[in-house]
């Protein structure tokens, strides 16, 4: 065989002036490159479901950071505000013993008299030192008895004072930035009752 027929035999063929491709072509090449794109897809499809996962955890690990930073902060500010609750605590029997004092210092004798003025004095020094540091007095006679803040010590009937009001404050009562350190220990003022004709009671009060 000749070269020029050898040649020609492995020209493709054309057909109007267009190449067509060689019969010969193996088809798994076709077949091959099919594969290899859907296995890029799988692949980006996997990349992009790791990419989302990780974009979540730094999402949840930066909320959980900026919780705990705010706790954090919420402790400090709480152990600033609230470091003074044993030391006032242990300062009450002194506020108390003067109270009692300014209580027992009547009469029209000059010495008892200085004595109550130098009383005075001192716990209006020493309530003023705590209030510029947190500490609120509770001294709630002639306000209506609070639980949250008063602790009764009694009830007694009474018509110049309303239901359910303090008539007698035993013991004041302290907070430290407005948390109860100790009630105010108080009577309680209730409705007087009027004797029945008959016998029995009447609500003064019905």
């Amino acid at each position: 065989m000749s070269n020029k027929q050898s040649n020609a035999d492995e020209q493709p063929s054309t057909v109007d002036g267009v190449v067509e491709p060689a019969a010969d072509v193996d088809a798994s090449v076709v077949e091959n490159s099919d594969v290899d794109v859907a296995s890029l897809q799988q692949a980006l499809l996997a990349a992009e479901s790791k990419a989302n996962d990780h974009y979540e955890l730094a999402l949840r690990t930066k909320a959980e950071a900026e919780n705990l930073k705010r706790r954090a902060d919420q402790d400090v500010e709480k152990a600033r505000k609230f470091a003074l609750d044993k030391f006032v605590d242990s300062l009450i029997p002194v506020l108390d013993s003067l109270d009692m004092s300014l209580q027992v210092a009547t009469g029209d004798d000059e010495n008892v008299a200085r004595l109550r003025e130098g009383n005075e004095m001192t716990l209006k020094m020493f309530l003023d030192v705590l209030q510029k540091n947190g500490v609120q007095q509770i001294n709630p006679e002639g306000e209506l008895f609070n639980p949250q803040l008063h602790e009764a010590m009694s009830m007694q009937e009474s018509t110049d004072h309303a239901p359910n009001s303090v008539m007698v404050v035993f013991q004041k009562g302290y907070a430290l930035n407005d948390r109860l350190i100790r009630p105010a220990r108080v009577v309680v003022a209730k409705a007087a009752v009027a004797e029945d004709p008959v016998g029995g009671k009447i609500d003064e009060q019905a």
